[in-house]
């Protein structure tokens, strides 16, 4: 007898069996085709980074969890940074891993639960209208470097056209700016900010178009978040700069312009950059041309000044004052001339007589007299009378004979003591 489950499987014998892959890929269409995109609120856990840059995490709530994963190309663009335990409202679509027979959420967009209702009515339209590519770079214009006419889309009477106005000025900027008055904040502000842009489009007078305005709440910049103005922005054809808020405000606007700028007196430098580079740029040219025109001028001077010169070295006054002075020149040097002469015929007369007077009799004579004298004074000054005269005396015998020894003296003997001025007699002992 045939249990229950083969007759089950008996009966369905005869239609066709799938397999895992073939049932899972079924199962795969069913739900993403079934189910649409949807916000779901939930809890972050279980959070992975991979080195590709994708995020896996789960969202659970009290009854249930819910595997999702948030691609590296979409986590680039968000703002919220996801941790374990934030409380997160997340857009996506439902698909299918069929490797592990898991579904899984592909998160788009990230919003931080406690930014309300408005914060995911932006990232869910800003993510539409991306999808739409509204925003995307080919759809840009250039900002034109010199605009002369530039129209600002704004509240009159706010701080924003003052700060833009006060840059402007600043910077002597010298172009025209139309302030197109609309309202910025409350109901019906996206629509008379569409109708300014609209007139600014049929005037066709403006090279540049900002619209803008002082910061704020996500509520107060909201009009700049309303789809009306946003295609009206991203769909005008003149160059627009959008220039809302403060540095940290980001509105659709800026998205759909052709540039943003942080803030308005930011938005106003950027429109002024190339003018004061050009001014800037002018008035190094005219230095430098002035210094270039002032050197021609000096060169040109100096150029003048020797052809000048040259002309009066050349004129015949200058000739005879040349000729002059060559007179003077070859008179001084033949005075020197004939002064060097007779020095040279003096020098040679002196040394004619120099030779002359070393020859003459005269001379030898004068010459021999002075060494006869000075032969006889040698002798004087070694003669006895001399040596007397300096204090010495001359000891003689009876004989009168020089006693030249103390040991020639006899006891008793008769001496004679020769002095310089006399002779005395002596008797030794």
């Amino acid at each position: 007898m045939k249990t229950r489950e083969e007759s089950l499987f008996a009966a369905g014998a005869g239609s066709e069996v799938e397999s895992v892959s073939e049932f899972t890929r079924r199962v795969k269409v069913l739900l993403e085709s079934g189910l649409r995109p949807t916000w779901i609120r939930g809890e972050v856990s279980n959070l992975r980074a991979q080195a590709s840059g994708h995020f896996y995490f789960s969202l659970k709530d009290a009854g249930a969890q819910l595997g999702a994963v948030l691609f590296r190309g979409d986590a680039q663009r968000q703002t919220v940074k996801l941790r374990d335990g934030l409380q997160v409202v997340v857009y996506g679509e439902v698909s299918v891993y069929e490797a592990r027979g898991q579904y899984q959420l592909i998160v788009r967009v990230v919003v931080d639960d406690g930014v309300g209702r408005l914060q995911r009515e932006f990232e869910a339209l800003k993510a539409r209208l991306a999808a739409e590519g509204l925003f995307a770079a080919e759809r840009k214009k250039p900002i034109p470097t010199m605009p002369l006419t530039v129209g600002f889309i704004t509240s009159p009477t706010g701080a924003a056209v003052q700060d833009f106005c006060r840059i402007l000025i600043r910077r002597n900027w010298c172009g025209r700016v139309v302030v197109l008055p609309a309202k910025v904040q409350g109901e019906g502000a996206a629509a008379e900010m569409t109708a300014m842009l609209q007139l600014a489009e049929r005037l066709g007078i403006f090279d540049l178009i900002v619209i803008g305005r002082g910061g704020g709440s996500l509520e107060d910049l909201w009009a700049f978040n309303e789809e009306v103005l946003v295609r009206a922005v991203a769909a005008c054809p003149l160059p627009t700069i959008s220039a809302v808020g403060h540095e940290i405000d980001f509105t659709l606007c800026d998205f759909a312009a052709d540039v943003r700028a942080e803030t308005p007196s930011a938005a106003a430098e950027l429109i002024t950059s190339h003018f004061v580079n050009g001014v800037e740029r002018t008035r190094a040219a005219s230095e430098a041309l002035a210094a270039r025109a002032e050197g021609g001028v000096r060169q040109a001077t100096a150029e003048l000044d020797h052809a000048r010169s040259r002309l009066r070295l050349l004129s015949p006054a200058a000739q005879i004052e040349q000729g002059f002075l060559r007179i003077d020149d070859l008179t001084n040097r033949l005075g020197a001339a004939l002064r060097h002469s007779v020095q040279e015929r003096r020098r040679q007369l002196g040394e004619v007589r120099a030779a002359l007077a070393e020859h003459s009799p005269e001379w030898r004579v004068q010459t021999e007299s002075h060494r006869l004298l000075s032969l006889w004074k040698r002798l004087q000054a070694a003669s006895p009378a001399s040596v007397l005269n300096r204090g010495f005396a001359i000891v003689r015998d009876e004989k009168g004979n020089p006693v030249m020894r103390r040991a020639a003296v006899r006891p008793g003997q008769r001496l004679a003591a020769e002095f310089g001025d006399g002779t005395v007699n002596v008797r030794s002992e």
